[in-house]
């Protein structure tokens, strides 16, 4: 069965435990993977392969993500190249949860589940990973260096904390 599939029976079985209309419900709209720079901004090779890996795990060709002010601290000017980020929508989307379920998440080292921290006022999920080597396209012989990603998974209306949380249960995300 199919994570879209699943969606709709996992919605299926919150609307009839809380007697709400189906439609009402709270649905996955996008999912946003964002990856920093931080020290390889300054290796051009480095940033390549970054953008290339970034495109290979999400689908699609990742967007350059500018500094919008100046941090001296940082060595960070106005306007720089600081990141990538790429927003997955539809049949993009569904894929690369249905592979966070059931590949990425199990392959990380230490992994105990999300925290129920993540979830925030609106219901949406944010968590991080460590290494883009866990991630079955990306092949760590061949990685230049070692970057990790923030993944956000956004509803389409708001939730409170129980229902979110029990809808990312359903579709198989672990919870701490």
């Amino acid at each position: 069965m199919s994570v879209k599939d699943l969606n709709k029976q996992v919605l299926g079985s919150i609307s009839d435990n809380l007697g709400v209309n189906l439609l009402s419900l709270p649905k996955i709209n996008k999912a946003v993977i964002s990856v920093g720079l931080g020290n390889n901004k300054e290796s051009k090779e480095l940033v390549a392969s970054i953008e290339k890996e970034l495109a290979l795990i999400s689908g699609q060709k990742p967007r350059e993500t500018k500094a919008k002010k100046s941090i001296s601290g940082f060595k960070i000017r106005e306007g720089q190249h600081i990141g990538y980020a790429v927003t997955l929508r539809g049949k993009r989307l569904w894929q690369f949860v249905e592979k966070m379920t059931a590949i990425v998440l199990p392959r990380v080292r230490d992994f105990d589940g999300i925290s129920e921290k993540s979830i925030d006022k609106n219901g949406n999920l944010n968590f991080s990973i460590k290494e883009q080597t866990v991630f079955p396209e990306v092949k760590p012989d061949e990685a230049k260096c070692i970057w990790g990603m923030t993944i956000t998974l956004t509803l389409s209306k708001k939730a409170d904390h129980k229902l979110a949380k029990t809808y990312y249960k359903g579709l198989g995300l672990v919870f701490k």
